[in-house]
């Protein structure tokens, strides 16, 4: 049995006046039934497809990071994914084969549905090789997205950040999947040596790279679920990274969802990650329907 602490909070970031509270899901297992039926917090603003729930975690898997647990963070991982039935997954410090994983259990959680994923492995600063966790595989970064109507198909995305943080051994970067006539989901892991440098990264993902994708895919809205290294408070603050309209929420560490203009962020909650790995998941409600 997990015990499982999700802390609520509720409409925009900014609304730190709303009251917070605990829900305790003993046996996640148990927590996983239909869509509706398990969720009743899910949002019901708009309609079905213009709603989207990401879930963004930082799973430390490498094997080489004092925060491995051993694989257990992928397991909580799917125990989420079973129990809250994102739409969209963001995954920091993985390996490869982790994403089939998680690709499973979303597709498991609301069948018959199709998921497609994207990863990028993080680049070695000497040898210009993809990084290497310790079972062999390649680490790096992924999303992970629920395909339902209307969206017609999907293209997958990644780059290199064109500034890299010298003292740095890994060259940090970035991934993404268009969804035709829905939104462009994306992914990163910018770096965690100097906060300047991370916000460098961050304003050319949301600034650059991404704008282009999303105008030649016309995929419509931009969601971004990451580890960004920029703590919530602190300086240079994450909101630095926004260009106008943005939005912004996150754990109160260094993750943060970040959404174009028009796009609703109607909840979002801290999940405690039970000792698997050292940051908090992070599950958020976005509303598509003004965008």
């Amino acid at each position: 049995m997990i015990g499982m602490r999700v802390r609520h909070v509720g409409g925009q970031r900014w609304a730190v006046a709303a009251t917070a509270f605990v829900v305790f899901c003993v046996g996640l297992a148990g927590c996983d039934a239909g869509r509706a039926a398990s969720d009743p917090s899910r949002p019901t603003n708009g309609p079905l497809d213009r709603t989207v729930r990401v879930l963004q975690m930082n799973l430390c898997n490498s094997g080489r990071a004092d925060c491995y647990s051993g694989g257990r963070a992928v397991s909580m991982a799917v125990a989420l994914v079973h129990e809250h039935q994102p739409d969209m997954v963001s995954l920091n410090e993985v390996c490869r084969d982790d994403l089939p994983v998680l690709e499973q259990a979303m597709s498991a959680t609301v069948p018959p549905t199709t998921v497609v994923s994207a990863f990028t492995s993080a680049k070695d600063r000497q040898t210009d090789a993809p990084v290497r966790c310790q079972n062999g595989q390649e680490f790096g970064d992924g999303v992970l997205v629920v395909v339902s109507p209307p969206a017609v198909g999907s293209r997958s995305y990644s780059g290199v950040y064109p500034v890299q943080d010298p003292h740095d051994p890994e060259e940090r970067v970035w991934a993404c999947i268009a969804l035709a006539t829905r939104f462009t989901a994306c992914t990163t892991h910018t770096t965690s040596v100097d906060p300047t440098m991370a916000l460098n990264q961050c304003r050319y993902l949301v600034s650059s790279a991404v704008p282009r994708i999303s105008r030649r895919t016309r995929a419509g809205p931009i969601i971004v679920g990451a580890d960004l290294n920029l703590a919530a408070r602190g300086s240079p603050s994450p909101e630095a990274c926004l260009p106008g309209g943005y939005q912004r929420t996150d754990d109160g560490g260094l993750q943060s969802v970040m959404v174009s203009p028009g796009v609703g962020v109607v909840t979002h909650s801290v999940i405690d990650m039970q000792g698997t790995t050292d940051h908090p998941g992070l599950l958020v409600d976005l509303d598509l329907s003004r965008s």
